[in-house]
């Protein structure tokens, strides 16, 4: 069978307009590239993602829709190109065994911060003292280390003491969240999707790295359902939560109420034009921001629940 890969360059909200568009109408997901850029780091040279643009792709089988699907995008695109910039999209044509190694040209070993090293399955990678190594078979999907606002969330992880600390993340996705908190000390993570596919892949992730005690991975959200009450702390010493703002905005009482006092909150996932807001819903709520982490468009809360 022949596939037909789909490629745009866009950079900010462009890039994730596009990236849901292809979400809806390619097949299997969707692949953020960056470019990559090196970077030395206690004298050693690692690869790190160049800022701005980025190759945003997805793939389309070679069947009788597939010229339906391409003018789908060519049509959503000329209207998404009204709001943001990005190049023409380029569709080209392979093999099923290229198509099947595309997707892991795309991914490469990643350092983030001082310790989480994201390391591809298939990569080979020599580890360095105090490396938090996450292995990661990140599969067409998002959560890959790549988006900002997964690598600002991951830098605030590694910030943080987290030694025998329990986290809760919120929205999973792919586990990467959950297994840097493990990796980098914490006692116990509860990891919390509403979608069943990123469940089953977040608790494939925790068990290909050897974590499958240490993190839970559960179908739910906040407030936690009666099970999950049952057996969860009964606050949080940090919890993360990489969504969007609206959606953050909206279960802001919950994620402060799932905190212990003097817990941490970690929200990613948010435009910078909406930072503010939620910065000042936080804030009503008795959690103090602590800071706001930038990179590109993005930003990242960190607040501190108050003491009793």
């Amino acid at each position: 069978m022949k596939w037909v890969e789909v490629s745009v360059e866009a950079d900010g909200e462009g890039a994730e307009a596009v990236a849901e568009a292809f979400q809806k109408i390619g097949h299997g997901g969707v692949a953020i590239e960056g470019g990559v850029q090196s970077a030395p780091l206690d004298g050693v040279e690692y690869p790190l993602p160049a800022p701005g643009r980025v190759t945003v792709r997805t793939y389309l089988p070679h069947d009788h829709e597939l010229e339906d699907k391409r003018r789908h995008i060519v049509a959503v695109l000329s209207l998404l190109g009204t709001a943001w910039p990005f190049s023409a999209p380029v569709f080209r044509e392979m093999d099923e065994e290229d198509w099947a190694n595309a997707w892991k040209e795309h991914f490469h070993v990643l350092r983030i911060g001082r310790r989480v090293v994201i390391k591809p399955t298939w990569r080979a990678y020599q580890p360095q003292p105090d490396d938090a190594i996450i292995e990661l078979d990140p599969g067409m999907a998002f959560g890959t280390g790549l988006h900002p606002s997964t690598r600002l969330c991951l830098l605030e992880l590694d910030t943080a003491p987290l030694r025998n600390e329990q986290v809760l993340d919120l929205g999973t996705g792919s586990g990467i969240l959950a297994i840097a908190a493990a990796r980098l000390g914490a006692r116990g993570v509860l990891a919390l999707d509403i979608d069943a596919v990123a469940v089953t892949v977040a608790a494939d992730n925790a068990r290909r790295n050897g974590l499958s005690d240490c993190i839970t991975v559960a179908r739910g959200t906040l407030p936690l359902a009666h099970d999950l009450r049952d057996t969860a702390p009964s606050g949080f010493d940090v919890v993360v939560a990489n969504i969007t703002a609206p959606i953050l905005t909206g279960m802001a009482e919950h994620l402060v109420a799932a905190l212990k006092p003097g817990g941490r909150l970690i929200a990613g996932g948010i435009l910078d034009h909406l930072a503010p807001a939620l910065q000042e819903r936080f804030e009503s709520l008795g959690a103090h921001v602590l800071r706001v982490a930038a990179e590109s468009d993005w930003r990242a809360l960190v607040a501190q629940r108050g003491e009793p």
